[in-house]
C-alpha cells in the first residue's frame, strides 16, 4: 500500500471536507439543486397529482379538530350548521375513506415518481463516472465516489418520497390551523404569534451551527467509509504486512471521531428541542391558560364557549406539531440540497467519451510515430516525465521500452491510450494526429496486456468474452487455446462457467495473464500494448504466457515495457529511456555490442542474476 499517496489522498479529502463544511444554504445552493428537477420532468404528471392528491389529504386532516368542537356544540344544542351525532359522523366517516384512498394513491404516485427519476439520476451519475478520464480518478478516492453514488443519492431519494411530502403536509396544515385559529380566536393567535420571531431568530442561529456539525459528521462518517473500502481492496496487502492491528485502530480512531462529533451534534441539537419545548409549548400553555379564564368570563370582550376552546387546543397542538417537525424536514432537506450539490459535482463534469451502442468503425494499419513527445502528470506539473522523445513503430513491428522504474516507459502507453494529452510534440498513428481519431474507436483497436491483471468477479467466459460480447463459444473457446488458457480451463469442473472471484482470486497470476491474453486475442486488436506481462511469474508460467504473447503479436504493432530482457530478444527495435529520454535504441544484438551502454548493462545484471540462482 503507497502510505504517500494515501497521504495525499487523505488531504485532499479533508480540503475537500473543509470546502463542503463552508457551503450555505444559499440562493446559488438551491439554484444548483434545483438543476435536478429535470430528473423529475418525464413524471411530472404524477408528481403533480401526488401533491394535489397530498393538499386534499392535509386540508381533509384538518376537519378533524373542527369536528371535535362540533361535538361539543351539537350536545350544547349551539351548532351553526343544524349538523347532528349521526351527520358528523357519517362526514367523518367519509372523510377518513376518502382520506385513506387519497392516501394510498399519493403514495403509490410520489413512490413511483421517486424510484424512476432516481433510478434515472444513478443511471447518469455512473455514466458519468466511466466516462471520465483518467486523471479524474487518481484525484479522488474510489470510496468517496461510492459514497456520492450511494449515500448521497439515498438522500435525494428519500427527500422526494417522504421528505418533501411531509413538508408540505406540515406547511398545509400550519397554514390552515393558523387561519382557523385567527378566524374563533383573533386576540389569542395575535399573542401567540409574537412569540414566533424569538423562536425564528433562535432556531436560525442555532440551524447554522446545526448544519455545520451535520456537513462534518457526514464528512467523518465518508472518511471512515473510505479506510473501509481501501482495506478490503487491498486486503492481501494487510495481511503480508500484519497490518491488522494498524488497520483495526487507524479504522478504531475515524470511528471515534464519527462518534465525538456525533456527540456534539447532539448535545446542540438537545439544546435547541429544549429550548423550542421551553419556549414554544410555554406560551401554547400560557395562551390555553388565557383561553379558560375567557370561557370563564362570559362577559368578557372576545368570550367564546368551549366547543371553540376545544378547537382551539386542538389545532394548537398541530400547529405545535407541525412546527417541530418543520425544523426537523428542514435539516432533512438542507442534508438533501448538499447531497445533490455533491452529485451535480460529478453531473456537470465533462465525459471523456460520448456512449453509444455502435461506434463507427475503425480499421488502423498500426504505424506509429511520436515525434518530439515531452509530458508532465497534471498532479506533478513541475516533473517532466518525458523529455522530448521520438520514435516510431511501423505496422506489425515489435518495439520494447526498457529502462529503470520512473523511466517513462508506462506513460508512452497512457499517451497512446489517450489517457492523458501530450505538453509538447505530437503522436500520429497512419499519418494521422492521434487526437483526430474518435477516442473509443481508437482505443477499440488497442489491447493491453498489463502486469497486474484486473479480473471482473464473474466467470472465466465472462471475463474472456469482455473482449468482444458479440464473441460465440467457439471463438472463445480458440481465444483461450491460442492463449494457452485452454488446458487449464477444460480442468476445471465448471470449465468456462468457472467463478473466478473477487478480482480473479481464485486463479494463479499465470492462469489470469492467460486470461488477459485470450481477451485481447478475443478483441483482434490492430495495436497490441504489453506492460511487463510475465515479470511476476514464475519460469513454467513465463514459457506459457510468452508462448501465448507471441501468438497474439503475429502481424500485430506490438509495443511492449519488459523488465526481463530475455522476453525482448526477438524485438525488432528496443528503446531504452532514461529520464524521460531515449538513450539508446537497436536490436538486442546491437545494443549488447555496446560495451559501456546501458542495456548492455542490465543484461549483464541480469545475466549474472540469473547464473547465480
Amino acid at each position: 500500500m503507497d502510505r504517500n499517496n494515501q497521504n495525499n489522498n487523505g488531504q485532499a479529502l479533508e480540503e475537500l471536507s473543509e470546502k463542503k463544511a463552508s457551503k450555505k444554504l444559499n440562493k446559488d445552493a438551491l439554484r444548483r439543486s434545483r438543476q435536478l428537477l429535470r430528473y423529475l420532468s418525464p413524471y411530472r404528471w404524477p408528481f403533480i397529482l401526488s401533491l394535489i392528491l397530498l393538499t386534499l389529504s392535509s386540508s381533509v386532516f384538518l376537519v378533524f379538530p373542527w369536528a371535535s368542537g362540533e361535538l361539543i356544540a351539537i350536545a350544547n344544542n349551539r351548532s351553526s350548521f343544524g349538523l347532528t351525532f349521526q351527520s358528523i359522523g357519517l362526514l367523518l366517516l367519509g372523510l377518513l375513506v376518502f382520506q385513506a384512498v387519497t392516501s394510498y394513491v399519493r403514495t403509490l404516485l410520489i413512490t413511483s415518481v421517486a424510484e424512476k427519476s432516481i433510478a434515472d439520476i444513478r443511471k447518469h451519475l455512473y455514466r458519468k463516472l466511466i466516462t471520465q478520464p483518467i486523471h479524474f480518478f487518481e484525484q479522488r478516492r474510489v470510496g468517496e465516489l461510492a459514497s456520492r453514488a450511494t449515500a448521497d443519492v439515498q438522500l435525494l431519494q428519500d427527500a422526494i418520497s417522504i421528505v418533501l411530502a411531509e413538508l408540505i403536509r406540515q406547511i398545509i396544515m400550519l397554514i390552515g390551523g393558523l387561519a382557523f385559529i385567527f378566524y374563533i380566536a383573533p386576540g389569542l393567535t395575535l399573542i401567540m404569534l409574537s412569540t414566533f420571531p424569538i423562536v425564528i431568530i433562535i432556531a436560525i442561529i442555532f440551524g447554522r451551527y446545526i448544519r455545520k456539525i451535520s456537513k462534518n459528521r457526514q464528512d467523518e462518517l465518508a472518511k471512515t467509509n473510505v479506510i473501509l473500502d481501501e482495506t478490503l481492496m487491498a486486503i492481501s496487502v494487510v495481511k503480508s504486512f500484519t497490518n491488522e492491528w494498524f488497520e483495526y485502530m487507524r479504522y478504531g480512531k475515524a470511528i471515534d471521531r464519527v462518534v465525538d462529533v456525533s456527540l456534539r451534534f447532539a448535545r446542540i441539537r438537545g439544546l435547541f428541542f429544549a429550548f423550542i419545548i421551553a419556549v414554544l409549548f410555554g406560551a401554547i400553555f400560557f395562551i390555553l391558560w388565557l383561553g379558560a379564564t375567557m370561557i370563564d368570563d362570559s362577559n368578557a370582550v372576545g368570550a367564546f364557549h368551549t366547543e371553540d376552546y376545544i378547537q382551539f387546543i386542538t389545532f394548537t397542538a398541530f400547529l405545535g406539531g407541525s412546527l417541530a417537525g418543520l425544523s426537523n424536514f428542514y435539516e432533512q432537506i438542507v442534508r438533501a440540497i448538499g447531497a445533490s450539490e455533491r452529485v451535480l459535482e460529478i453531473l456537470d463534469e465533462a465525459s471523456e467519451v460520448e456512449l453509444t451502442e455502435n461506434t463507427a468503425a475503425l480499421t488502423l494499419e498500426g504505424n506509429i510515430v511520436f515525434d518530439n513527445i515531452s509530458f508532465n502528470y497534471p498532479s506533478r506539473p513541475e516533473m517532466k516525465v518525458l523529455n522530448g522523445i521520438s520514435f516510431t513503430v511501423e505496422s506489425g513491428k515489435r518495439v520494447a521500452l526498457v529502462g529503470s522504474s520512473g523511466a517513462g516507459k508506462s506513460t508512452v502507453m497512457q499517451l497512446l491510450l489517450r489517457y492523458y494529452q501530450a505538453a509538447e510534440g505530437k503522436i500520429t498513428i497512419d499519418g494521422k494526429p492521434i487526437e483526430s481519431f474518435n477516442l473509443t474507436a481508437l482505443r477499440q483497436n488497442m489491447a493491453i496486456v498489463p502486469q497486474d491483471v484486473i479480473m471482473f468477479g464473474g466467470s472465466i467466459r465472462e471475463n474472456i468474452a469482455y473482449g468482444d460480447h458479440n464473441a460465440g463459444e467457439a471463438e472463445i473457446i480458440e481465444a483461450a487455446k491460442k492463449a494457452n488458457a485452454w488446458m487449464f480451463i477444460s480442468e476445471f469442473p465448471e470449465g468456462l462457467e468457472t467463478i473466478v472471484g473477487e478480482r480473479g482470486v481464485k486463479l494463479s497470476g499465470g492462469q489470469r495473464q492467460r486470461i488477459a491474453i485470450a481477451r485481447a486475442i478475443l478483441k483482434n486488436p490492430s495495436i497490441l500494448l504489453l506492460d511487463e506481462a510475465t515479470s511476476a511469474l514464475d519460469a513454467e508460467s513465463e514459457r506459457l504466457v510468452q508462448e501465448a504473447l507471441n501468438n497474439l503479436m503475429e502481424g500485430r504493432t506490438s509495443l511492449i515495457i519488459a523488465h526481463r530482457l530475455a522476453t525482448i530478444r526477438e524485438a525488432d527495435n528496443i528503446l531504452v529511456l532514461d529520464g524521460g529520454k531515449i538513450v539508446e535504441s537497436g536490436t538486442h544484438d546491437q545494443l549488447t555490442q555496446m560495451p559501456d551502454g546501458v542495456y548492455n548493462q542490465l543484461a549483464k545484471l541480469q545475466f549474472e542474476h540469473h547464473r547465480m540462482n
